[in-house]
């Protein structure tokens, strides 16, 4: 993800830690369900949202963006 790559180190550890969390509980408290978009969720990370897929059935949480809040719906 070259977006990710381009963030400041601490962001993208805390992003990374959130992300990593994900696979513990891919749905947090606090986490959201997007509306129009069936099985997307995001969790909050500062100023920074996670944009993340669950797939129930699978193992698998597909992280599909993350990026800041003023930018990071606009794509999907």
């Amino acid at each position: 993800m070259k977006a990710f790559v381009k963030l400041d180190k601490p962001i993208r550890r805390r992003l990374q830690s959130a992300i990593d969390g994900l696979a513990e509980e891919p749905r947090p408290h606090g986490s959201i369900a997007l509306k129009g978009h069936a099985g997307m969720h995001r969790i909050r990370v500062g100023d920074y949202r996670v944009v993340y897929e669950v797939q129930d059935g699978k193992l698998v949480v597909l992280v599909v963006d993350p990026g800041h809040r003023s930018e990071i719906y606009r794509d999907l």
